[in-house]
């Protein structure tokens, strides 16, 4: 995550009582923390709630965290089951929310081209937000935490509680039928 001490040093120094290094750890994961909740239940207010409880369960962990594994495998892992919390509670996630869109939209690269690039631009994520709504939630899980969350096929599997071949496999699966689906609507 470019410079500076590494994420598990960070935790450990908050751990003593370092609140900066809470912010700079904050700093690092929120975004794509967020994204990664938002992309997962498509609902603002649920993906901010599930974003608090995470952040306030790292604060509640301080004193008892060990850097056993890599700090994103650990906080991806609460997210996990946070998720899991919310889809027992609520069922299914609804579909994808035109906000969303718009969002990963405003996401791309500043500058002006065409208009006509622009649209095909647009066009484009949208096409690829739908093809990820409709993966069944363990591949799209994988997925973004592979996209948003930066980690391994070993730590996927770590922060949602499987082997690694099952991770394995939900990432291929995912990869495939985006792919499938992209290649299509060329």
């Amino acid at each position: 995550m470019g410079s500076g001490p590494a994420d598990e040093e960070l935790m450990l120094r908050y751990g003593g009582g370092d609140t900066a290094a809470f912010e700079t750890l904050y700093r690092r994961h929120r975004g794509p923390l967020y994204r990664f909740l938002l992309r997962q239940v498509k609902n603002e207010a649920a993906a901010e709630e599930i974003f608090q409880d995470v952040w306030m369960r790292v604060i509640d962990s301080r004193g008892r965290y060990e850097a056993r594994s890599k700090f994103s495998s650990w906080v991806y892992a609460i997210a996990h089951n946070r998720l899991m919390d919310f889809y027992r509670a609520s069922g299914r996630a609804r579909l994808l929310d035109p906000e969303e869109s718009e969002a990963a939209i405003a996401e791309l690269p500043a500058g002006d081209p065409p208009a006509e690039i622009r649209l095909e631009r647009k066009r484009a994520v949208e096409r690829l937000l739908e093809a990820l709504a409709e993966l069944p939630d363990a591949q799209r899980e994988a997925f973004l935490l592979q996209q948003e969350g930066d980690l391994s096929v070993e730590e996927i599997a770590q922060a949602t509680g499987v082997n690694r071949e099952t991770a394995k496999s939900r990432l291929r699966y995912a990869l495939a039928k985006l792919r499938t689906v992209l290649d299509q609507t060329r």
